[in-house]
């Protein structure tokens, strides 16, 4: 897919300084810029790579001034970081623009699909399905009976919807997610063997809501495991039954969260985060990454550890603790000079 420097102007509401007809097809780190790619200058200390890369065009801010004479045309812009960020929008709903269906596929004839889709091969959607308009389901993905996806939403290849899962607009969920299967309920015999109980409930996520490729979301023993709007959740990520986490929270890769626990709005929780089950988390906390959570947490906390206490008790504590050979030390000669000076 090609663009010229014009096209790529006028999207941006830049100016072009050069060639408005250089063409480009593919973007690259101005250090490694090559013909035919596009490329952009934000920093001031990447400066003298402009002068050197082979970039066909680049972005770069108005207030730049060129030095010498260079060969790759300019397309001159407010803010070049921000100019490139929304570029890059552009270029990816250019390239996930795909419509129509695949063969071979399965569509139940009770589901009800919008208008504007995309179902890629191997894929299937259940009975009594519906989907909403510019919906996109990747190939080899599953969407089970009785489920609900909002327009706009993006099913990438390889994820694997439930039944009765409620997916709102403007979702997308990434390649190998699993979401709705069961929560972890077990419960012994007589015999002490572990029986499941069977689970009933759903999983609700609401609009605007992404969520990370290999990430799960176990449906609720009763009721429904809810991920509110906004919610953007990184990969890997094990959330259990009737679980609920608010709006605008951010989860980064490998956090788990145990059943029935409830966290706040806007909170930012780090990597491989553990939380215990049946917790509550206030709105704004921040947790430090490989924290473990074992109770609840007030808003507006930011906490750190394994367990976790704030922050701020808990980095005197590294320094307690880097230093406790020396402490150890200091201890013990404190004791001899006191022995000491008894026996005097």
């Amino acid at each position: 897919m090609k663009f010229t420097a014009q096209q790529i102007a006028d999207i941006l509401e830049g100016d072009v300084v050069g060639n408005p007809e250089e063409e480009v097809s593919k973007l690259s780190k101005i250090e490694e810029g090559e013909k035919g790619s596009l490329t952009f200058l934000s920093n001031p200390k990447y400066n003298s790579f402009l002068y050197t890369t082979n970039a066909s065009v680049a972005i770069v801010n108005k207030s730049f001034k060129l030095e010498k004479e260079i060969s790759t045309t300019l397309i001159k812009v407010e803010n070049a970081y921000k100019s490139f960020s929304k570029l890059l929008e552009v270029y990816n709903e250019v390239k996930n623009n795909k419509q129509g269906r695949e063969a071979p596929h399965f569509i139940s004839d009770t589901a009800k699909i919008g208008e504007n889709e995309y179902i890629g091969a191997f894929a299937y959607i259940g009975e009594n399905v519906k989907i909403g308009e510019n919906v996109k389901v990747y190939p080899n993905s599953y969407i089970g009976d009785n489920s609900v996806i909002g327009d706009d939403s993006i099913i990438f290849s390889g994820v694997k919807i439930y039944s009765e899962t409620i997916i709102g607009k403007n979702c997308k969920i990434h390649s190998g997610t699993v979401i709705g299967a069961d929560g972890f309920g077990f419960a012994p015999n007589e015999k002490g063997e572990y029986k499941a109980i069977p689970q009933i409930g759903n999983v609700i996520i609401e609009d605007n809501v992404d969520i990370g490729s290999a990430s799960t979301i176990d449906r609720a023993t009763m009721g429904s495991t809810i991920i509110r709007k906004g919610v953007k959740l990184d990969n890997q990520i094990q959330i259990a039954h009737n679980v609920e986490i608010g709006e605008n929270t951010v989860i980064a890769a490998q956090t788990g969260i145990a059943g029935s626990t409830k966290i706040g709005k806007n909170c930012m929780i780090g990597g491989q985060v553990g939380f215990a089950g049946h917790l509550t988390i206030g709105n704004n906390v921040k947790i430090l990454a490989q924290s473990g959570i074992s109770k609840n947490i007030k808003e507006n906390e930011i906490v750190s550890g394994t367990p976790a206490f704030k922050v701020l008790d808990y980095n005197r504590s590294s320094v307690y603790f880097r230093n406790l050979p020396k402490i150890v030390s200091k201890i013990n000669n404190l004791e001899k000079e006191l022995n000491t000076q008894k026996e005097l």
